[in-house]
């Protein structure tokens, strides 16, 4: 088991440094700028900063890596509108994203949130990992002002957004998947043979009622555990073939959630 939490930390620490380096080009009409740099993961987020004059620099959009060309060290990244840090009380400037401009990876991995089916799994994964947690009350909370008693992709966007958490682990059938909180990447998935012994919806915490809104996606009561965060990875990570296979092999009751896959056996 201690290998196992080893290996958990050692991946944490992987992503615990933000990455910085500038823009190498910007194609406005595709919404697509590359940078150089010896290594990245696809599907981290982040943002790119514009420098305003010395010690002063602003956010002008959302980031995340679609791909890495590991010969030639070139990260492409999709670019979005910047709508974390939103107040329109405030006055926006009107700069634009050009070349030179920093992109910033992996901002909030030292901060992480953890999806846990029962106490005491959660407590043997947190108190094995040295990061600052975000305690699940806090999400439920998130959720309950939200209506989502079936937490959603936006869901985990909106705590990032809110409390700068940059990973969530979600722990499935005897595997820890660590994803970024806003692209809900799929970042390492690690073996982790804890004994479960009951099942707390729709994750372990100590708030007893979520509220819930009347209509729209997130509003039913969540049923069962391992399907909905197993549907809610494959959805955004269509051709991650572990993830595949993992489902795969859980049962015909998931087969259902290979058809999000784009994996071709």
């Amino acid at each position: 088991m201690k290998i196992i939490f080893l290996f958990l930390i050692i991946a944490l620490e992987l992503f615990s440094s933000v990455i910085k380096a500038p823009l190498t080009s910007y194609d406005k009409e595709k919404n697509i700028a590359t940078i150089e740099i010896d290594h990245v993961d696809i599907g981290m987020s982040g943002f790119i900063s514009h420098e305003i004059a010395p010690n002063h620099s602003s956010i002008l959009k959302n980031i995340k890596v679609i791909n890495f060309d590991k010969e030639n060290k070139i990260a492409t990244l999709s670019v979005k509108p910047f709508d974390a840090l939103r107040n329109n009380a405030l006055p926006s400037g009107k700069w634009k994203v050009s070349v030179g401009d920093t992109a910033i990876l992996a901002f909030g991995y030292t901060r992480a949130l953890l999806i846990a089916p029962d106490e005491k799994i959660y407590y043997r994964i947190s108190k094995s990992v040295n990061t600052q947690w975000l305690h699940p009350d806090l999400f439920a909370t998130i959720l309950s002002f939200r209506g989502h008693p079936t937490p959603i992709k936006e869901d985990f966007v909106a705590m990032s957004n809110a409390t700068a958490v940059g990973l969530v682990f979600i722990y499935l059938n005897q595997k820890i998947y660590t994803v970024d909180a806003k692209s809900f990447a799929i970042l390492s998935i690690t073996d982790a043979p804890l004994v479960q012994e009951k099942t707390d919806l729709p994750f372990y915490s100590r708030v007893e009622h979520i509220d819930a809104a009347w209509w729209g996606e997130g509003s039913d009561e969540l049923e069962s555990y391992e399907p909905h965060y197993y549907e809610l990875l494959a959805k955004n990570n269509t051709t991650n073939k572990e993830l595949y296979d993992a489902i795969k092999k859980s049962g015909k009751e998931f087969a259902y959630i290979l058809k999000n896959f784009d994996i071709k056996e």
